[in-house]
């Protein structure tokens, strides 16, 4: 009898876990760190982060534009994403992190940031009403320090011609 309800019980208890895990607060955004700018990313557009390998330098392109990464045989054009809105470069070394994006779309790009901030919920936010100049960005938030952040929106940023335009003039 006693193995009996033990079963019941672990029956019993995995339900409960089921449903809580089902209405729980999902923690569906990564926070990252790139340049003095926290920024935050749906899980559905973020990829991978991982270390930055080591990068091929391509001539003739702007800064921002950090060079190819080769990952698992497939090859990634970086962007400094701190250089790219007008900051000093990261350094690929130490805390900066590469994140994949753009893969449900068909693009290999990688943001070089200088380091991640780990997942978020957007319950954790409150909208900020200031001005943003940036298409790429589809929220300003604060959080409950009162720490501004951005949320980047992936198709706008992979979209934008400045973006786009990593070649030299």
């Amino acid at each position: 009898m006693a193995k009996r309800s033990s079963l019941r019980e672990f029956q019993q208890n995995l339900a409960r876990r089921l449903a809580e895990a089902s209405t729980a607060d999902r923690r569906g955004l990564l926070g990252f760190q790139a340049g003095s700018e926290s920024w935050l990313i749906d899980l559905t557009e973020a990829g991978e982060i991982m270390p930055p390998p080591p990068l091929s330098i391509v001539p003739l392109t702007r800064s921002w534009f950090r060079g190819l990464a080769n990952v698992r045989g497939a090859l990634y054009g970086v962007v400094d994403l701190a250089q790219f809105h007008g900051e000093a470069a990261i350094t690929p070394s130490g805390r900066a992190r590469l994140l994949l994006i753009g893969a449900r779309l068909g693009i290999h790009c990688a943001l070089l940031v200088s380091h991640s901030l780990g997942l978020r919920s957007a319950d954790d936010f409150e909208v900020d009403v200031g001005e943003e100049d940036r298409p790429w960005v589809a929220q300003r938030l604060r959080d409950a320090q009162g720490q501004l952040w951005l949320q980047v929106d992936v198709t706008k940023l992979l979209a934008s011609p400045q973006f786009l335009d990593a070649g030299l003039e």
